[in-house]
């Protein structure tokens, strides 16, 4: 606080544990013609993030938002004339690791989010960073960084097809191991590989506007290549079931066309109905 008589020509720079701030509180004070005296009352929060929440900064990017520093409040009590003279300097200490790839803000709250209308950030580095605000309310310093890409099938697909794909020239090559259901085998591991470089294409060629097609196309193969094996499933049960008669019930009970009928269109089925069900189901942004 500063009165009438004040023989400063600077006000001291007011700390607390991780800030600072630097006011022209001898101007504001001369500012009030009445009485010629101003007051500032600075806090500092300790826990106040977990309420007011980095989240609640709103930005048109989808990043990670930390608080890299204590949330503080500047005010001019006792004040007639509120108005700055200068704009004020805020100091913050670094709470959390900088990471130097991340974007500072310095903001304020206003009613119910963080905006930085009127603050900016004059100097950083490591440690601490300076903000200048023409305007006093509770202000803190939001860190914002890019998010981490998610890995999820993607990864496994190279895997899957260079393990899926071998297999059906293997099966063909080897002459004793045609039996009652080799060609299923063959079907399913086909269907996998397929999709499977389906998916690599797709993301490896960002094919955005197809996203959908490109869905609806993997859902057929998978649910086609796990038709598949559970026809080879129903297949072996019979050759253990009646190994003597292998060939003639594959003809009596499970036919060719019976096969591809399962396999394929069971699995067109499903896919066309879940389209018509919920067509927004195929396809997103990502």
């Amino acid at each position: 606080m500063v009165g009438p008589q004040v023989t400063l020509e600077k006000i001291p720079q007011l700390d607390t544990t991780n800030s600072s701030v630097d006011i022209d509180l001898i101007g504001i004070a001369k500012n009030n013609n009445e009485t010629k005296s101003a007051a500032v009352a600075f806090m500092s929060y300790k826990k106040m993030d977990n309420l007011l929440k980095p989240e609640f900064f709103s930005t048109s990017n989808d990043t990670v938002k930390t608080m890299m520093s204590t949330v503080i409040s500047a005010t001019l009590p006792k004040t007639t004339n509120t108005k700055l003279t200068k704009p004020v300097n805020f100091t913050f200490k670094h709470i959390r690791e900088f990471d130097p790839n991340g974007s500072l803000s310095c903001v304020y709250w206003n009613i119910s989010e963080w905006i930085v209308d009127g603050c900016s950030v004059l100097e950083t580095n490591s440690n601490y960073t300076v903000c200048s605000c023409n305007h006093l309310s509770t202000f803190a310093l939001i860190m914002q960084t890019n998010r981490q890409k998610e890995f999820g099938p993607v990864e496994l697909c190279p895997l899957s097809s260079s393990v899926g794909s071998p297999s059906v020239p293997a099966h063909t090559a080897v002459p004793e191991r045609h039996t009652a259901s080799s060609g299923e085998n063959d079907e399913g591991a086909l269907q996998l590989s397929t999709a499977s470089l389906r998916i690599i294409i797709t993301v490896s060629h960002g094919l955005q506007v197809l996203c959908a097609v490109i869905s609806g196309l993997l859902h057929f193969l998978f649910l086609s290549g796990f038709v598949w094996m559970f026809t080879e499933a129903v297949m072996l049960f019979i050759c253990v079931k009646n190994l003597s008669r292998i060939s003639s019930k594959k003809r009596e009970v499970l036919s060719s066309g019976f096969l591809c009928v399962t396999g394929y269109v069971v699995a067109l089925v499903v896919v066309c109905v879940s389209v018509g069900l919920v067509p927004e189901g195929y396809g997103s942004e990502r």
